[in-house]
């Protein structure tokens, strides 16, 4: 039986940041947290976004750390509280938005975070009490502003997955004006792990079709638009095609992610240094070569498909052209060559593996990775 869930009010254009007081007083909120980062701050995007609240009484939280963790969670709560907030608005990437997740929960339910952890049993405690949550992206990689997920790093230093319907943001405001200013690296850090997301839940097994037409759109353009957007922050066609490339991957996340999002997650766990994009960028070749013998993947000829979204002239049976394709990809817009370029050494692969047999992506890549799959999967992304 096939689930299919399409999911919550978007808002994509330039200048829907404008948006922002009615849509808090659509879900309830007179009183948000606005939850975000430092970097947002000194961009001047906080003070865009408190403009734009036109005297709404609100508090900020600006402590968000690169990989959301337990700590900061507990602190953004403490703040929420004392303010006497109703809601939260996260303005930024991936982390605020996957912060203000933990923050949702944490803020109404009791117990430890990780005690509502996917792994852990958890997706069924998260109820109709979390937080309301509105969620203003400023990077387009992630898709968070959509998703029914967050990642965060637990107390005990696991990075774990958090996922409920209850947790899809009431809605999401994608303003294309707000990632103009957006530095190159990070532009094709994040544009890339769009594409990982779009490329990972196409070739996820489940059955959802319109979630395989979502992700396979989002492949196009973020691999058309990818390398305009880093070369030119200020291209404005580019960064609104990135931003729904963006939301587009998280929209087709249902169906699950893989092996790429195994290791990330696990690595990045063990160094919360690393970004995940870029993580997700060196993964991708090899997990694409090792899906390729999955019996699902011939018989929906997806290496195919994926080939034509990316405009590539052919495709062959081994992934080998499309795996060739990231790598080139990668190195046209400046990522590092491979994991060794990011300081990781064989001496972790036994606590990535470990995280990564471990991590809710694991079971939905289209072939079961073992862990001598992993350690080769590790080797080839070196």
């Amino acid at each position: 039986m096939a689930q299919i869930n399409y999911i919550t009010q978007v808002q994509i254009d330039f200048g829907v940041l404008a948006l922002l007081p009615q849509e808090c007083a659509r879900a309830g909120m007179k009183k948000p947290l606005l939850v975000t980062d430092a970097g947002v701050r000194t961009a001047g995007l906080l003070d865009r976004a408190i403009d734009a609240l036109a005297g709404l009484p609100h508090a900020v939280f600006d402590a968000t750390p690169s990989n959301p963790n337990e700590a900061a969670v507990r602190h953004a709560v403490t703040v929420y509280l004392q303010h006497g907030c109703d809601g939260l608005v996260a303005i930024g990437g991936g982390s605020s938005i996957d912060l203000a997740k933990g923050a949702a929960i944490a803020a109404t339910h009791e117990g430890p975070l990780r005690t509502y952890a996917t792994i852990e049993g958890g997706s069924a405690k998260i109820s109709e009490r979390v937080a309301p949550l509105i969620a203003v992206p400023t990077t387009a990689g992630t898709g968070s502003e959509v998703a029914r997920g967050a990642i965060v790093i637990v107390d005990d230093g696991r990075k774990l997955g958090f996922h409920s319907w209850h947790l899809v943001p009431r809605t999401a405001l994608l303003d294309p004006e707000l990632t103009l200013g957006l530095p190159p690296f990070l532009t094709a850090a994040t544009g890339m792990d769009a594409i990982a997301h779009c490329m990972e839940t196409f070739m996820a097994p489940a059955v959802n079709p319109p979630a395989d037409g979502i992700g396979l759109d989002g492949l196009e353009r973020a691999w058309k638009h990818i390398e305009r957007a880093t070369r030119d922050g200020s291209d404005r066609e580019a960064r609104w095609n990135m931003m729904s490339a963006s939301m587009q991957g998280a929209m087709a996340f249902q169906k699950g992610l893989g092996c790429v999002h195994s290791l990330s997650h696990s690595l990045g766990g063990a160094n919360p240094k690393l970004h995940h994009g870029t993580l997700n960028a060196m993964f991708l070749p090899a997990v694409v070569k090792f899906n390729a013998a999955a019996e699902s993947m011939k018989k929906d000829r997806r290496l195919v498909r994926m080939a034509q979204a990316m405009g590539l002239a052919s495709a062959d049976e081994t992934g080998e052209a499309v795996a060739g394709a990231i790598r080139d990809m990668n190195a046209r817009l400046g990522l590092p060559s491979g994991l060794a370029a990011l300081g990781v050494t064989s001496a972790m692969y036994e606590r990535i593996v470990d995280g990564a047999l471990a991590d809710h992506c694991h079971k939905t890549n289209p072939r079961i990775a073992t862990r001598d799959d992993y350690v080769a999967m590790l080797d080839a992304s070196m």
